[in-house]
C-alpha cells in the first residue's frame, strides 16, 4: 500500500471513469447537519450536465442522477445478488445533478425505478426494502430537515409502488425524525423524534433557561397508530455525557442537540440497540421498562474497549446473526481519526469486553462528516454507504474492496442498501416516437419500476384501435430505443416477460 493509503485496485477519477487512483475530495456539506446561515440571494443554477443526469424520451419528467460503477463486468454485474442498489438521493444546496428522490438501480448503475421527491418538504431518507404483513415493501422517510434532524412522516409502498401506509409519532411528540424507520416482525414501527424541552443548561455552560432536544423513541402499531412503547433520553442519559459543546445552541430556536439519536436496532432478546451520535455511545435499552442495560463507548462505557474499538460520531448500530455488533464509525465532525470505517465488534457481555472483529475502510481514505451505514450480507460481503461522500462500496468476505458506485459530487444518500426487489407497477408502460434519420421511426419504450420485463414488442397501425406486431427486441436498459420500418402513424409497446407473456401495454401514440 502506498503512502497515500491506496491499494492497487482501480478507482474512479473525478469524472467517474475507472483508472489510476486519485485523491477523492471530502464533501462535508449536508442540509440538515449544518447550522443555518443567512439565506443567500436566489441563484439561477445551470441545468445538470448531461453526463451527470439521465434523460428519457418516453419519460421526460424523470431526470435521476447517474450512478457509475467501477470495475463493472457487463456480463456478470446484472446477475450478481443482491441485484439492486437502493438510494434516497438528494443534493447539497441545489448543486447536485438531476432530481432528488427514491432511486433503485441495478448493479451496473442503470435506473430501475425513480420517484421524484424534489420538494423542500419531501427530502427522501432511509429508503430501503423491508417486510410488512409478510410481503416485501419499500419504505422511506420524507419531510424537512432543518438543522440535523427531521420533521416528517414514514411511508410504506407495495410492489406496485402504491402507498399503503403512513406512520407518525403519537402522544404529542414532535413529528417523526429522519434517522430511523424500522418495521419489526410484529408489523410495528420503531421510529424516533427530537422533542424540544426547556432545561437548565448552566451546569454544562449553557443558559439557565435553555432548551434541549430530548431524544424520543417510539414503537407504533402501523395499522392503528397506537403508541406501544415510548422512551425519552433525558430520563436515562445525562446532559454531561454529550461530546458536543453547548456553545451556539440551547435556545428555543436552536435547542441543544446533546444526544442525536440516529439508529434503532432490535437485539436478539427483543431489547433495543440505539446509536447516539453526540455521546459517541450505543445503548442497550430494555423494552420492559426503558432502563439502560449497558452503554458501549462514550464517557460512561460499561465495556472495556480493546485496541481500535473506540468510535466517534457513529451511525447505524445493528446486532448481527453471529452475535457481533456492526456500526458505521464516522470519526469526523470534527475529525477524531483520519478515515471513516465500517466496524464490526465482538462483545463479551459476561466479561464486558469489546474487541474489533473486522473493519472496512475505503482505499481512498474517505472521511465522512455525517450520515453513512454498514450492511452485512449473508455470504459475508459488506456494503458501506459513505453518507455525505458520493460513494457506496462493496467489500468481499475478507474485507477487501470490490467495487464502488458513485453519484455526481454533490449528490448524497443518507444510507445505501443492496436488495433483490421485484416491482410490478400498476400503471402502463411509456412510449415515445421520433423520426429515424435513416428510415422509419425510433420507438422509445420504458416502464418505471418494472423488474420482470425482458423484451419489448412494438405494435403499429393506421388506427389506434387496430395495431399489429412490427418487431420484438430485448430490453435495453431503463429506456429501450427500437428502430422500426413502419409507417404507423399509431404506435404502442408491449412489455414481455422471459416466457413471452405480456405484462403490460402502453396507450397508442401518434408518431411524429
Amino acid at each position: 500500500m502506498s503512502e497515500t493509503g491506496f491499494s492497487r485496485r482501480r478507482f474512479f477519477r473525478g469524472a467517474g471513469v475507472a483508472g489510476t487512483v486519485a485523491v477523492v475530495p471530502l464533501v462535508s456539506g449536508y442540509v440538515g447537519y449544518r447550522i443555518p446561515q443567512a439565506k443567500p440571494e436566489p441563484e439561477v443554477l445551470p441545468p445538470p450536465k448531461a453526463e451527470e443526469a439521465h434523460s428519457f424520451y418516453s419519460r421526460p419528467d424523470l431526470r435521476p442522477p447517474k450512478v457509475k460503477m467501477s470495475d463493472a463486468d457487463p456480463d456478470t454485474a446484472p446477475q450478481a445478488s443482491p441485484r439492486h442498489l437502493l438510494l434516497g438521493v438528494k443534493d447539497y444546496q441545489g448543486e447536485g445533478a438531476g432530481q432528488a428522490g427514491m432511486l433503485i438501480v441495478n448493479r451496473r448503475g442503470e435506473p430501475v425505478w425513480f420517484a421524484v421527491r424534489d420538494g423542500d418538504d419531501e427530502k427522501p431518507m432511509d429508503f430501503r426494502m423491508q417486510t410488512y404483513r409478510g410481503e416485501p415493501v419499500l419504505t422511506t422517510w420524507q419531510g424537512v430537515a432543518p438543522i440535523g434532524f427531521g420533521k416528517g412522516k414514514c411511508i410504506i409502498f407495495d410492489q406496485a409502488y402504491r402507498q399503503i401506509a403512513e406512520v407518525n409519532t403519537g402522544g404529542g411528540v414532535a413529528e417523526s425524525d429522519l434517522h430511523e424507520f424500522l418495521i419489526t416482525d410484529s408489523d410495528t414501527a420503531l421510529i424516533m423524534a427530537y422533542n424540544p424541552v426547556q432545561r437548565d443548561l448552566s451546569a454544562i455552560g449553557g443558559p439557565s433557561d435553555g432548551w434541549v432536544s430530548d431524544g424520543v423513541i417510539q414503537e407504533i402499531d402501523i395499522e392503528t397508530g397506537e403508541v406501544l412503547f415510548d422512551w425519552r433520553s433525558l430520563d436515562h442519559v445525562d446532559l454531561t455525557e454529550s461530546q458536543l459543546p453547548v456553545e451556539g445552541q440551547g435556545t428555543k430556536e436552536h435547542p441543544y442537540d446533546y444526544i442525536h439519536l440516529n439508529s434503532i436496532g432490535l437485539d436478539d432478546d427483543g431489547d433495543l440497540l440505539v446509536s447516539a451520535r453526540n455521546t459517541w455511545a450505543i445503548y442497550k435499552i430494555a423494552k420492559s421498562d426503558g432502563s439502560l442495560r449497558w452503554t458501549l463507548g462514550g464517557k460512561n462505557t460499561d465495556f472495556r474497549l480493546g485496541e481500535g474499538v473506540e468510535f466517534y460520531w457513529q451511525h447505524d448500530a445493528r446486532r448481527q446473526p453471529d452475535g457481533t455488533l456492526s456500526l458505521f464509525d464516522n470519526a469526523a465532525s470534527p475529525p477524531q481519526a483520519n478515515r471513516s470505517r465500517g466496524l464490526v465488534l465482538s462483545l463479551d457481555e459476561d466479561a464486558m469486553t469489546a474487541t474489533v472483529d473486522r473493519e472496512y475502510t475505503h482505499p481512498a481514505g474517505l472521511l465522512c462528516d455525517n450520515q453513512g451505514n454498514l450492511q452485512l450480507l449473508e455470504d459475508g460481503r459488506a456494503i458501506v454507504g459513505w453518507g455525505c461522500q458520493p460513494f457506496t462500496s462493496e467489500f468481499d468476505a475478507d474485507g477487501e474492496w470490490l467495487t464502488d458506485w458513485r453519484t455526481p459530487e454533490f449528490v448524497q444518500s443518507y444510507r445505501a442498501y443492496l436488495a433483490d426487489w421485484v416491482g410490478r407497477p400498476d400503471d402502463e408502460p411509456a412510449v415515445a416516437v421520433r423520426k429515424n434519420a435513416a428510415r422509419g421511426v425510433l420507438v422509445y419504450a420504458s416502464w418505471n419500476g418494472a423488474t420482470e420485463v425482458k423484451r419489448w414488442r412494438v405494435l403499429a397501425g393506421r388506427r389506434a384501435n387496430d395495431l399489429s406486431e412490427v418487431v420484438t427486441v430485448p430490453r435495453g436498459g431503463f429506456e429501450t430505443a427500437i428502430s422500426c420500418d413502419a409507417d404507423g402513424p399509431f404506435f404502442a409497446v408491449a412489455a414481455l416477460d422471459k416466457q413471452g407473456n405480456e405484462l403490460g401495454r402502453s396507450e397508442p401514440v401518434r408518431g411524429r
